[in-house]
């Protein structure tokens, strides 16, 4: 088992070859890698619903059998734990997923029950960046999500910290935004691949903070896929929310709800904003 600690950024149509052309990774050559991926489930979404992702990867030949608990973070950032080991395929490795402690309360009445759900698709540029103190790997995924005759994009940017403090990221992320089109995103490739199959977006619920904050996150990841005007709207309710110590709104959060209306979004400002909020606030919540 390892524990993957990364910063997920969702890129904005030119946040690609903003991000290519950025100084900080200029002169450095990214290793290339096509990648397909079937993520598996019961047909009613049971690991889905105990925040577990299981997914099976083609990749240079190999197929990679992954599964990945519940996180906790939010603002884009998450540690999740996650088991990755080859298989000989073509399906699941049973035996080794029930051999694994998140399994441990799921009888094998389960995994007879699992089944292919929707698929990701993907082209990964990566580079590994040293930053101050800290080794960073910068992926920018590139392709799409397809699920029950739907398709959604996927364009965005995670930062994986290898070695280091997690403070890092967030230096690294602003340090990007100052001139990628960027924003801070809390869901998953595997949420989104359930959303796009299910045809419906949950909401989290608000409350503190942070959690306002994570609720505007996901109605942003949602507006981008589904270009429903309403999620916006939901967005900028999450951030008016969202009050400092004295009770007071919080200035970046009035500049993020006044920002959803640029015709550009999102813009750099508005990442940088973002992401100057999210490293303020707790991250305690699960990320999806």
């Amino acid at each position: 088992m390892s524990h993957e600690i990364e910063l997920k950024l969702a890129l904005g149509p030119e946040g690609p070859a903003a991000l290519r052309g950025h100084p900080l990774l200029d002169g450095l050559v990214p290793r290339l890698a096509t990648l397909g991926n079937t993520y598996f489930d019961t047909p009613e979404g049971a690991l889905e619903t105990a925040r577990m992702a299981l997914r099976l990867r083609r990749a240079d030949g190999r197929l990679l059998q992954t599964l990945k608990t519940r996180g906790r973070g939010g603002g884009g950032l998450s540690r999740r734990g996650e088991w990755e080991w080859e298989v000989p395929g073509p399906g699941l490795d049973l035996a080794g997923l029930a051999a694994l402690p998140p399994m441990a309360d799921h009888g094998d009445a389960l995994l007879a029950r699992l089944v292919p759900r929707f698929t990701t698709d993907f082209r990964r540029e990566a580079w590994r960046l040293e930053f101050g103190e800290a080794r960073i790997e910068v992926a920018l995924d590139l392709g799409e999500i397809r699920a029950a005759g739907r398709t959604v994009a996927i364009r965005e940017l995670e930062l994986e910290l290898e070695a280091g403090e997690p403070e890092a990221l967030w230096d690294l992320a602003e340090a990007l935004a100052e001139s990628v089109p960027l924003r801070p995103a809390d869901t998953s490739k595997a949420a989104r691949g359930g959303a796009l199959l299910a045809g419906t977006w949950p909401l989290p619920e608000g409350g503190t903070a942070d959690a306002w904050l994570h609720r505007a996150v996901v109605a942003l990841d949602a507006l981008v896929d589904t270009g429903d005007p309403r999620w916006r709207e939901q967005a900028r309710d999450a951030f008016l929310h969202l009050v400092d110590s004295t009770g007071s709104p919080h200035a970046a959060a009035r500049e993020l709800a006044q920002g959803l209306d640029d015709p550009a979004w999102p813009t750099p400002a508005f990442g940088r904003a973002a992401l100057r909020l999210a490293r303020r606030l707790p991250a305690g919540r699960q990320a999806p």
